[in-house]
Protein backbone atom coordinates (compact mmCIF):
# COMPACT_ATOMS: atom_id res chain seq x y z
CA UNK A 1 0.00 0.00 0.00
CA UNK A 2 2.97 2.42 0.98
CA UNK A 3 4.39 1.93 -2.76
CA UNK A 4 1.22 3.34 -4.00
CA UNK A 5 0.31 6.10 -1.20
CA UNK A 6 4.04 7.34 -0.35
CA UNK A 7 4.01 9.13 -4.30
CA UNK A 8 0.48 10.19 -4.19
CA UNK A 9 1.43 11.83 -0.83
CA UNK A 10 4.65 13.54 -2.17
CA UNK A 11 2.60 15.03 -5.68
CA UNK A 12 -0.27 16.18 -3.24
CA UNK A 13 2.65 17.95 -1.13
CA UNK A 14 4.21 19.22 -4.42
CA UNK A 15 0.96 20.68 -5.85
CA UNK A 16 0.06 22.45 -2.35
CA UNK A 17 3.23 23.80 -2.27
CA UNK A 18 2.97 25.32 -5.93
CA UNK A 19 -0.31 26.64 -5.42
CA UNK A 20 0.63 28.55 -2.08
CA UNK A 21 3.22 30.34 -4.06
CA UNK A 22 0.69 31.14 -7.03
CA UNK A 23 -1.35 32.75 -3.97
CA UNK A 24 1.25 34.45 -2.47
CA UNK A 25 2.40 35.94 -5.92
CA UNK A 26 -1.28 36.57 -6.79
CA UNK A 27 -0.99 38.87 -3.15
CA UNK A 28 1.70 40.50 -3.98
CA UNK A 29 0.37 41.45 -7.55
CA UNK A 30 -2.81 42.47 -6.40
CA UNK A 31 -0.57 44.90 -4.21
CA UNK A 32 1.44 46.06 -6.59
CA UNK A 33 -1.32 46.85 -9.03
CA UNK A 34 -3.40 48.53 -6.10
CA UNK A 35 -0.32 50.63 -5.19
CA UNK A 36 0.37 51.69 -8.86
CA UNK A 37 3.93 50.02 -9.02
CA UNK A 38 2.94 47.91 -11.68
CA UNK A 39 0.04 48.70 -14.87
CA UNK A 40 -2.65 46.10 -15.91
CA UNK A 41 -2.13 47.62 -19.19
CA UNK A 42 1.34 46.12 -19.68
CA UNK A 43 0.61 42.77 -21.51
CA UNK A 44 2.65 40.61 -19.59
CA UNK A 45 1.20 41.27 -16.48
CA UNK A 46 -2.30 41.17 -17.16
CA UNK A 47 -2.05 38.00 -18.93
CA UNK A 48 -0.04 36.67 -15.05
CA UNK A 49 -2.24 38.83 -13.31
CA UNK A 50 -5.46 36.61 -15.15
CA UNK A 51 -3.87 33.20 -14.98
CA UNK A 52 -3.21 33.78 -11.36
CA UNK A 53 -6.88 34.78 -10.81
CA UNK A 54 -8.36 31.72 -12.64
CA UNK A 55 -5.75 29.38 -10.78
CA UNK A 56 -6.43 31.02 -6.79
CA UNK A 57 -10.71 32.37 -7.09
CA UNK A 58 -11.97 28.75 -7.20
CA UNK A 59 -10.34 28.23 -4.29
CA UNK A 60 -11.03 31.51 -2.85
CA UNK A 61 -14.43 31.69 -3.31
CA UNK A 62 -16.32 29.66 -1.46
CA UNK A 63 -14.05 30.99 1.25
CA UNK A 64 -15.75 34.69 1.13
CA UNK A 65 -18.84 33.78 1.47
CA UNK A 66 -18.10 32.47 5.24
CA UNK A 67 -15.60 35.10 6.29
CA UNK A 68 -16.62 38.36 6.31
CA UNK A 69 -14.81 41.49 4.35
CA UNK A 70 -12.62 43.80 6.42
CA UNK A 71 -13.16 47.03 3.87
CA UNK A 72 -9.76 46.26 1.98
CA UNK A 73 -8.67 43.31 4.19
CA UNK A 74 -9.61 39.72 2.31
CA UNK A 75 -8.89 37.51 4.98
CA UNK A 76 -10.24 34.63 3.09
CA UNK A 77 -6.36 34.66 1.84
CA UNK A 78 -5.21 33.81 4.84
CA UNK A 79 -7.62 31.23 5.88
CA UNK A 80 -6.45 29.73 2.69
CA UNK A 81 -3.13 29.87 3.19
CA UNK A 82 -3.75 28.57 7.11
CA UNK A 83 -5.74 25.33 5.23
CA UNK A 84 -2.73 24.65 3.19
CA UNK A 85 -0.42 24.77 5.87
CA UNK A 86 -2.57 22.44 7.95
CA UNK A 87 -3.01 19.55 4.98
CA UNK A 88 0.48 20.00 4.31
CA UNK A 89 1.35 19.29 8.10
CA UNK A 90 -1.51 16.11 7.93
CA UNK A 91 0.17 15.08 4.49
CA UNK A 92 3.64 15.17 6.38
CA UNK A 93 2.52 13.10 9.53
CA UNK A 94 0.73 10.72 7.27
CA UNK A 95 3.79 10.21 5.05
CA UNK A 96 6.05 9.93 8.46
CA UNK A 97 3.80 7.11 9.37
CA UNK A 98 3.34 5.01 6.62
CA UNK A 99 7.61 4.58 6.25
Amino acid sequence: MEIILGPLIIVAQVALNLFWWALVISAILSWLVAFNVINTQNQFVNSIGSFLYRLTEPALRPIRRYVPNLGGLDLSFIVLLLIILFTQNVLARLQYSIG
